[in-house]
């Protein structure tokens, strides 16, 4: 999966842009990776919203046990992988019907964080038990919610494009060719909103979390760490 944002939606995490600036390196524009995203395999989906944002998916190559999902509602886009174990008392949590799936249990956590204010928004995912990674889209208030996982089976990354769009990704291999070294692993139990504009850990919302420069042998621009301790999410494969 892939999401791509214009600096209208989330501005450019300050560590990846000054990692990309410790060492430059060749990158391509938002618009190049969505295409090679799409010429990759013939059966992705993409989706534009407005001017500033579109993600794309395949269930490619997806895994049996974490596949990928995407819905829409209420002007509300979300796209998922993975899976949660307890799937089904989240939905009588939130009152949805037997058939609702993982990105539909999300839509409607998220809705609550919106609606409920002033709901703390690691609620939206410290209660989700499973491997995950997920990325939500809000058109009407043009939020971006991102979270993954404590464990890191579901990986994610998130680097800087040419033209300055902030892009995350499930593939680090596609955004490397994309990003250089304005990229970073997406720290596993850690979510980010622009809400806030920050990247917190939802077990510890009051740990603040740090980036460290990467040395020039690791792909990586930046690792980030919670209160000392590193936050990193595997390597796909």
């Amino acid at each position: 999966m892939l999401a791509v944002f214009s600096s209208s939606i989330v501005s450019p995490p300050d560590e990846l842009v000054a990692a990309g600036s410790r060492t430059p390196s060749p990158k391509i524009t938002s618009t190049a990776l969505l295409k090679r995203f799409l010429g990759s395999d013939a059966s992705a989906v993409s989706m534009q919203i407005g001017d500033d944002a579109q993600l794309a998916y395949t269930h490619n190559n997806q895994s049996a046990l974490r596949p990928r999902s995407f819905a829409v509602k209420d002007e509300i886009f979300c796209l998922f992988e993975g899976a949660l174990d307890n799937l089904g008392s989240l939905k009588q949590q939130y009152g949805l019907g037997k058939s609702a799936n993982e990105v539909v249990l999300v839509i409607e956590a998220y809705k609550t964080l919106r609606d409920r204010a002033p709901y703390p928004p690691n609620h939206v995912v410290s209660h989700l038990d499973g491997n995950f990674a997920f990325i939500v889209f809000d058109k009407s208030t043009s939020t971006l919610f991102v979270a993954a996982d404590q464990s890191g089976k579901v990986p994610l990354y998130w680097g800087i494009t040419a033209d300055g769009y902030v892009a995350i990704a499930n593939d680090s291999d596609l955004l490397k060719g994309a990003c250089g070294k304005s990229l970073a692993s997406f720290p596993q139990g850690c979510f980010f909103s622009t809400d806030n504009g920050e990247l917190r850990s939802y077990e510890n919302p009051k740990n603040k979390i740090t980036a460290v420069p990467a040395t020039e042998e690791e792909i990586w621009g930046a690792k980030y760490m919670v209160e000392g301790v590193p936050v990193l999410a595997a390597i796909n494969k």
